[in-house]
C-alpha cells in the first residue's frame, strides 16, 4: 500500500437529498428548514473525504445512464475523483433522502436498487486486468461499502480479489450491517461500525464500544473499530485495544460523519501511522465534519 496508489472505494455513489431543521422532529411533524442536493453514497463520501486529505481515490460503482448520472459524473470529475472504473447502466441513478433534526438524523431512506442489480459487474476491473487480475491482485487500500448486496460481498471474498489488499469494511447503516457477517467471519480486513451496527452483527446488545469491538473480534474480525457517537471509540486487534474519547463539538450535520471518520483513519494508515495515531486522526476528521456549517 503506497500513497501513489488510488484508494479504491467500492459501493454506492449517488445524490443525497438532505432536509435539515433546527426544530425538534416527531412522526407527522411539518417544520421549516432547508433542503439541499449534494454528492452522496458511502463509497463516494469516503472517496471525497480521502481526496480532501490529499490522497487519490477511485470509485467502483453503478451509475445510471440518465441526466442524474451524467451530472453526478461531471460533479465528481470536478471534485477530482477518478470515475473511470464506474459501470454505467440503463437503470436510474440511485438516491438517498434524509431528514436531520438539530444535527441528528431523524429518518432516512436509501434507494440503491441500481447498485444491487448491477451485481459483481462493478468489480470487473479487479478481475479483467484493468486494475488487477488473478495473477496480479490489487495490493492497495480498498473500502467495501455495505450497500453492496450480500451476494456481491461474498463474491469479492470468495474470488480472493482483495487477498493482498488492505481492506476496510463499512456496513453503511444498521439496516444493512447483517450483510457483512459472512465476510467478517472469514477474518479479512478491518470492520468499522457504530455500536448499533456491532450489536446487529454480533446479535447482542453492547453497553460500550470496547465490549462491541471485542465481540466483533470474537466473531472473526481481524480488526474492529467501533464508535459510539460522542462517547469513547475503541479499536481492537491482535496487538490489543486502543480507546479514545471524541472532543466536544457543536453538531451541525450528522450525514457523512462515519465516512469522514473512516477516511481519516485510512489516510493516516496509508501515510504510515500506527493504529493509535490513525484512530486519533479518524476522530479528528469526524469532529471537523460534524461541526461544519451545512452547505
Amino acid at each position: 500500500m503506497t500513497q501513489t496508489d488510488p484508494i479504491l472505494c467500492i459501493g454506492s455513489a449517488l445524490w443525497d437529498i438532505i432536509a435539515r431543521t433546527e426544530r425538534p422532529m416527531k412522526p407527522g411533524y411539518d417544520v421549516p428548514g432547508q433542503i439541499d442536493r449534494q454528492l452522496g453514497g458511502v463509497a463516494l463520501n469516503v472517496a471525497l473525504a480521502i481526496r480532501a486529505h490529499g490522497l487519490q481515490a477511485a470509485v467502483l460503482t453503478a451509475i445510471g445512464e440518465d441526466p442524474d448520472g451524467d451530472s453526478l459524473i461531471a460533479a465528481l470529475a470536478e471534485a477530482g475523483i477518478d470515475m473511470r472504473y464506474a459501470t454505467r447502466v440503463s437503470d436510474p441513478t440511485d438516491s438517498y433522502m434524509a431528514i436531520e433534526s438539530q444535527g441528528d438524523v431523524f429518518a432516512a431512506v436509501a434507494d440503491c436498487v441500481t447498485l444491487e442489480r448491477a451485481g459483481d459487474t462493478i468489480v470487473a476491473p479487479l478481475r479483467d486486468g484493468t486494475l488487477a487480475a488473478a495473477d496480479r491482485p490489487w495490493r492497495g487500500a480498498v473500502v467495501i461499502d455495505g450497500n453492496l448486496s450480500e451476494e456481491v460481498l461474498f463474491s469479492i471474498s470468495a474470488h480472493h480479489d482483495l487477498r493482498h489488499a488492505s481492506m476496510y469494511l463499512v456496513p453503511a447503516s444498521p439496516g444493512k450491517a447483517e450483510r457483512m457477517r459472512r465476510v467478517l467471519r472469514r477474518g479479512e480486513g478491518t470492520i468499522v461500525v457504530n455500536i448499533h451496527e456491532a450489536g446487529i452483527l454480533c446479535q447482542e446488545e453492547f453497553r460500550t464500544s470496547t465490549d462491541a469491538a471485542l465481540g466483533l473480534r470474537a466473531l472473526g474480525a481481524q480488526r474492529a473499530i467501533v464508535t459510539n457517537s460522542a462517547r469513547t471509540a475503541c479499536l481492537a486487534e491482535e496487538a490489543g485495544l486502543v480507546e479514545r474519547d471524541p472532543p466536544p463539538v457543536v453538531p451541525r450535520t450528522a450525514t457523512g460523519a462515519g465516512d469522514a471518520f473512516l477516511a481519516g483513519f485510512i489516510c493516516a494508515e496509508v501515510r504510515g501511522a500506527t493504529s493509535a495515531d490513525a484512530l486519533d486522526a479518524a476522530i479528528a476528521s469526524a469532529a471537523a465534519h460534524i461541526s461544519q456549517e451545512s452547505p
